[in-house]
């Protein structure tokens, strides 16, 4: 599932939460946190706008939760659990292919990850993170029939804004760049198709959001 309708949808409301951040902002934001070297809330629950990928006809059974914690003003530690369905490899550029049905593998690949990422704030609310994902892979026929198991370690370097609402909730537009050194024991069907592409994708727009406590 390439979530081409939710991607669009992320784009258009990416340039949206950066142009009102200023009004969203609160006093409780982490830059004057930073500048009052201080914490008020350590812990976070969010997701990604991904999960809107649900309500499509072919939903990818997508499932995000993150939990973060704030070590200091400017460092976070986030742990990631996440599921999902995607039928085409990873690494089909932004074009015709990526939109190409042919690209397709004969078949699907289910996911299922536990990552863990460390988040830096820089300027404001300016943000990096990099995380690292191992997923079991499984690997299905159209019929849903199981074929094989592999393993799959997903690497991400995250650049985005945070956008305070409301002291506790915050928005996360980004852009993402990820890259998966490692990818085994994929059907030989399924390999023909990955082989022909990449193994990383720069520039993937993602909108997180959450709640501190």
């Amino acid at each position: 599932m390439k979530l081409k309708k939710t991607i669009s949808l992320i784009i258009f409301i990416l340039p949206i939460a950066l142009i009102f951040s200023q009004d969203l902002s609160k006093p409780d934001s982490m830059s004057n946190q930073i500048e009052r070297s201080d914490i008020t809330r350590r812990h976070f629950l969010g997701s990604s706008i991904f999960v809107l990928g649900n309500f499509l006809p072919d939903p990818p059974e997508y499932i995000q939760l993150n939990y973060g914690y704030q070590l200091t003003p400017k460092d976070a530690i986030i742990f990631e659990f996440i599921t999902w369905n995607y039928d085409a490899p990873l690494g089909i550029p932004y074009g015709e292919s990526w939109e190409n049905d042919e690209e397709d593998f004969p078949g699907y690949v289910k996911d299922y990850g536990i990552g863990i990422g460390y988040q830096r704030f820089h300027w404001k609310n300016l943000y990096t993170t990099v995380q690292a994902n191992p997923f079991l892979q499984q690997y299905f026929t159209p019929e849903k029939d199981k074929i094989q198991t592999g393993f799959q370690l997903f690497l991400q370097l995250r650049i985005g804004y945070r956008v305070e609402i409301k002291e506790r909730w915050f928005i996360e537009p980004s852009f993402v760049c990820n890259y998966w050194p490692i990818n085994t024991n994929l059907p030989e069907s399924f390999q023909i198709l990955e082989d022909k592409w990449p193994n990383y994708f720069l520039f993937e727009p993602g909108l997180h959001f959450g709640f501190k406590f």
